[in-house]
């Protein structure tokens, strides 16, 4: 414990000298692929990292703005265009002689000197970097998170104090020795990573560069889906994909890119259940389309609330198993970093870094999002979440019980029968697939965070120390507007996102479906504050501002809308491509019994900017006129949108009409009345928004 505390000291104090070198090699790194980056790198608000950083160690290298003047005007005889590399690179080495043995080294490097001379640089400036060693010798990392006191998975922090914080969580106090804990933590790595990581379809993935001829592609947003696959056990339905076409053959050798523990566990999970032909499950398939890591759309999938439990379980099966893979191979390459790095001395490992293989992280910790509905379809899913975790991952899960009062009914039995796809009767008024989808919990306004670490699972865990963040599109929403309007609030967490999993969306339609695209669109920005992150591990892609083209979106849902289909053409430009479901649909209108008349009218507009006001006015200057004087019985208006619903309720008391509303919110005394006067003739017209409800003949509301 005392070496550990000594060890934190030591990196306090070498904190200036080691972000100075820091950020000398990054920036150089950065300087010399300058023809390579693209004009997103360079606009202005994305500096703002890598300048706060240069800018502070400036200031605390002991030298004055005028002195670094000097400095820069004593080198204008040697480069007689210097960039604005060349100036920070020579203020920076008159205070260190460190730094001004690697300018050294630089100038050698351009006028093609030989490897040897490099060599007697670098030993030209061995006194201090073991001056530094002898200060601190067990740091891994300058980074200002592995000061944290919750940064159980060691993304951002070394990996003494990864393990020292694990310990703390599950409660180990023997006061462990720090070298059996690195002995663990290294054969910990090795175990993991028996698989080459070339194999890995989430090493390939993460690890591809974009060049600047595929991201100008991307941006157009034109896909061609070039191949068809057909869909299990959906005679109806095939997949269509583009790029490279996916496979259906089992491939047992390497576990269809999932980690050998989750893979049994998994298994084990499955033949318990009842099943034995794994590789040719329906989960199975689905899981290889979501480690294939391309955007996802799947709107045909029958909802465990309309009997289609087996279904929709075997899918979310897939989706979760996904997301625990994506999370922990991001810990383990993390900690097979650490580990790495933790063998080299001191001086040279600001050297390694700058190598470009260590690059691991993102701007921020989380890494999977899920967007669902309402909070006992939240329930339902971290709970499978948690089954599906390996038992050696989950010895200990934190808060579970405030989780199930805050998402459950608070009856136990009750919970358990909504997760299978039934419930008691409530109202029997209500159809059977209403009472089983809002027989839980229908808070519609959350957030939660989910931590893993070695030994255990931490439910409401703070954003950014959380692996996966699940909300929904009102809470996310709800954040952003706190953000915007409270210049000390963020929504950084939602910068490093690489997994996002959207599912029922048939339900989120029925919400307000432009939260959602409000969400995408505030996905994997520039954050505007570092939030302790290591710099030098940060992947290159981030920087570039390319995090978006990596990032994979999966829609499902029971049905299909033009909502959907833009938010997956327009806000998914994953560069691995995508894969929908189409279907043909059985037609339905000669299985009627009561003929209806059914009639579509079309109006005009001159943009899809000007879509609701033409809309509106149609309805004002068209629609409504011939209904107004109806003698029918009954007129219902059904408005899928609250902002047209308001529209439409302003012009409807603007006209003296006759009109009673109901709404998402209404309360149900209030729907009672409002059923009771439509009925008996006192109001006759009826608006609705988000409230589905038949007719009868005349009009009259059941």
């Amino acid at each position: 414990m005392g070496k550990s505390l000594a060890r934190k000291k030591g990196l306090k104090r070498l904190k200036t000298q080691k972000t100075t070198k820091a950020v000398e090699q990054r920036m150089k790194k950065s300087f010399n692929d300058k023809p390579e980056m693209t004009k997103a790198a360079k606009q202005p608000r994305k500096k703002s990292f890598d300048d706060k950083v240069a800018n502070d160690s400036l200031l605390t290298s002991g030298h004055s703005l005028k002195e670094l003047s000097n400095s820069v005007d004593q080198e204008e005889d040697v480069f007689r265009e210097p960039s604005v590399f060349d100036n920070l690179l020579n203020a920076l080495e008159s205070g260190s002689e460190k730094l001004a043995t690697l300018s050294r080294k630089r100038q050698r490097e351009q006028e093609g000197r030989s490897d040897s001379e490099e060599e007697e640089i670098v030993t030209f400036g061995s006194t201090s970097l073991s001056e530094e060693e002898d200060v601190d010798t067990g740091s891994a990392s300058e980074s200002s998170l592995g000061d944290a006191e919750e940064d159980d998975l060691g993304e951002h922090g070394p990996a003494d104090m990864l393990e020292q914080t694990e310990e703390d969580e599950t409660g180990d106090e023997d006061g462990t020795s720090d070298a059996s804990d690195s002995q663990d933590l290294e054969n910990s790595s090795q175990t993991v990573f028996d698989e080459p990581e070339s194999t890995s379809s989430f090493h390939r993935h993460l690890g591809h560069i974009l060049t600047n001829e595929e991201v100008d592609e991307l941006m157009k947003k034109k896909w061609k889906f070039t191949w068809e696959l057909p869909a299990i056990s959906m005679p109806m339905s095939r997949w269509a994909g583009t790029g490279e076409q996916v496979s259906m053959e089992t491939n047992n050798d390497q576990n269809y890119g999932l980690m050998q523990k989750l893979y049994n566990h998994w298994l084990d999970i499955y033949k318990t259940s009842g099943f034995r032909d794994f590789d040719s499950s329906r989960q199975r398939f689905f899981f290889s389309l979501c480690s294939s890591y391309r955007d996802i759309l799947h709107c045909n999938k029958k909802p465990f609330y309309l009997k289609g439990n087996e279904e929709d379980s075997s899918i979310m099966d897939a989706y979760i198993m996904h997301a625990i893979n994506h999370v922990y191979r991001t810990r383990d390459l993390v900690i097979k970093n650490d580990a790495k790095l933790a063998k080299h001395q001191e001086g040279n490992k600001e050297e390694v870094l700058c190598g470009g293989t260590f690059l691991d992280q993102g701007f921020t910790r989380p890494k999977v999002l899920f967007i669902l509905p309402l909070g006992s379809i939240a329930l339902r899913v971290v709970k499978r979440l948690i089954q599906l975790t390996p038992i050696s991952n989950k010895a200990n899960v934190e808060h579970m019980d405030r989780f199930s009062e805050e998402f459950g009914t608070g009856d136990a039995e009750d919970d358990d029968e909504q997760k299978h796809g039934s419930s008691k009767c409530q109202n029997p008024t209500k159809p059977a697939d209403f009472q089983i989808l809002f027989g839980g919990n229908n808070n519609d306004h959350f957030m939660l965070g989910i931590k893993f670490t070695k030994r255990s699972i931490k439910l409401y865990s703070d954003f950014y120390s959380s692996d996966i963040i699940v909300a929904s599109p009102l809470g996310l929403i709800t954040k952003i507007g706190e953000a915007e309007v409270e210049k000390e609030k963020d929504v950084d967490y939602l910068s490093s996102i690489e997994v996002v999993i959207i599912d029922h969306t048939d339900v989120i339609a029925m919400q307000n479906w432009s939260h959602v695209n409000t969400l995408a669109e505030q996905l994997n920005r520039m954050p505007s504050k570092q939030h302790g992150t290591d710099m030098m591990r940060i992947r290159q892609w981030y920087l570039g501002g390319h995090a978006r083209f990596y990032r994979q979106t999966i829609i499902l849902g029971s049905f299909l809308n033009p909502d959907m289909n833009a938010l997956f053409n327009r806000l998914c430009v994953n560069y691995k491509g995508k894969v929908k479901l189409v279907t043909e649909y059985k037609s339905v209108l000669p299985k009627i019994l009561l003929e209806v008349r059914q009639v579509y009218e079309r109006f005009h507009a001159p943009s899809i900017a000007d879509v609701d006001e033409a809309r509106l006015d149609y309805f004002c200057k068209k629609v409504f006129p011939k209904i107004k004087d109806s003698i029918e019985g009954g007129i219902m208006l059904f408005i899928s949108s609250y902002f047209e619903f308001v529209r439409i309720r302003n012009f409807l008391k603007s006209q003296n009409a006759s009109f009673c509303l109901l709404g998402e919110y209404t309360k149900q005394s209030d729907i009672s009345r409002a059923r009771i006067w439509f009925f008996e003739g006192k109001h006759s017209w009826s608006t609705e928004f988000n409230y589905i409800l038949s007719t009868r003949e005349k009009g009259i509301l059941p």
